[in-house]
């Protein structure tokens, strides 16, 4: 461990002469170091060996092919750690991701990189860290179950935090799941807390292929939320809050002026509301410690109240949804708009889970196996 700490150590040593050319996420990695230096030094011998290889690329097809095995094999890893380790910790990815994106920026190589080529390989390395060139379901089972997480988020007020959705993600990516005979392959991919992200179509970009074919059989996308489990029934088109995302970008929406989202620089189109699909007797029949609510609470800009419908919610413009005015109502609505865009019949619903203050494992671990329970209870409604 030590050995790892100094590892760590030696890769932050000149970070305030390359602070420049970091990002935002990026220049929390000293702090990071400082609260937490067991959490960065977790994968210290695989970025060691990763920046070693990135000095030594002589072309920049040696650079996409590093970042093609190095990203895929850094999702892997995580996944391992946190099975093997049983440490409920999805920090750990998080900060590797950033400490390699760290040395693309601002680590010599051989050959000169020109800054679309560079643009080129940050986004392998998200795509491939984050579960997205994973997405193969290899099982022979009857049902496949689509799932997202997020990354920790509000780091300037916890360093330290974690998100349960994070790792629930990590655990249950690649599994099997049964409930009565019927059997699911669940995959998952981890999705950045950040505004341009959603506003260049990330969620789109994922999501579209299923729908357009229907060939997984429920999308669940899940974040964290307040005291017990939330199913949120009516997700709200804009964003209206002034907390910042993980770059730091305020979008600017109140709950007297909420903002609609962008879509490829174009206002993210679709109703005011969605309704979800989610299968919700079956999921909150699923046992554990937190109550399972099926979340109808919506603000308008005339009220804040339940609708039992949609059609109670028809010339509403949307302040929050069921999810909130932030990101995780946004993926709900994104995902659950383009399910309908596309006359997709998956099952499409977003879960936020209980809040932790920071890292709680033993409750995290008790968030993640009420979830594989609501799963299981979903099958027999697939």
């Amino acid at each position: 461990m030590i050995k790892q700490l100094l590892a760590t150590s030696l890769m932050l040593s000149s970070f305030s002469t390359l602070s420049a050319n970091l990002t935002v996420e990026e220049l929390r990695l000293e702090k990071a170091a400082t609260a937490m230096p067991q959490v960065l030094a977790a994968f210290s011998d695989d970025l060691t060996q990763f920046e070693h290889s990135w000095k030594s690329l002589k072309n920049f097809k040696q650079a996409t092919d590093l970042i093609h095995d190095y990203s895929s094999q850094l999702w892997q890893d995580a996944k391992t750690r946190i099975v093997t380790s049983k440490s409920y910790d999805d920090r750990e990815l998080y900060w590797a991701r950033l400490l390699s994106s760290k040395i693309i920026r601002t680590t010599d190589t051989k050959f000169t990189l020109t800054p679309a080529e560079q643009n080129t390989l940050l986004t392998m390395l998200e795509n491939g860290s984050r579960g997205r060139t994973d997405l193969a379901y290899s099982k022979s089972t009857k049902k496949k179950i689509l799932l997202t997480g997020f990354d920790p988020f509000l780091l300037d007020r916890n360093i330290n935090q974690s998100n349960p959705s994070g790792v629930a993600a990590l655990l249950l990516d690649g599994q099997v799941i049964t409930y009565k005979g019927i059997s699911a392959e669940i995959n998952t991919v981890m999705v950045p807390v950040r505004y341009e992200d959603f506003d260049q179509g990330i969620i789109e970009a994922l999501l579209a292929p299923y729908y357009a074919l229907n060939n997984v059989d429920m999308i669940v996308t899940v974040s964290m939320g307040g005291k017990d489990f939330d199913l949120e029934r009516f997700p709200g088109k804009r964003r209206s809050v002034t907390a910042p995302d993980n770059a730091n970008i305020v979008y600017g929406g109140t709950a007297t002026a909420p903002k609609i989202p962008s879509l490829n620089e174009r206002p993210l189109p679709g109703n005011e509301f969605v309704e979800f699909s989610l299968p919700v007797t079956q999921i909150q029949q699923a046992k554990g410690p937190f109550t399972i609510n099926d979340n109808h609470k919506v603000i308008t800009l005339e009220k804040a109240f339940e609708p039992n419908s949609l059609n109670k919610l028809k010339n509403a413009i949307a302040v929050k949804g069921g999810g909130g005015g932030y990101l995780s109502n946004e993926i709900s609505y994104r995902s659950i708009r383009l399910r309908n865009e596309l006359n997709s019949s998956i099952p499409t619903g977003h879960i936020h889970t209980p809040r932790i203050a920071q890292f709680e494992p033993e409750t995290e671990a008790k968030i993640v196996k009420q979830i594989q329970a609501m799963l299981e209870k979903s099958l027999k409604a697939l």
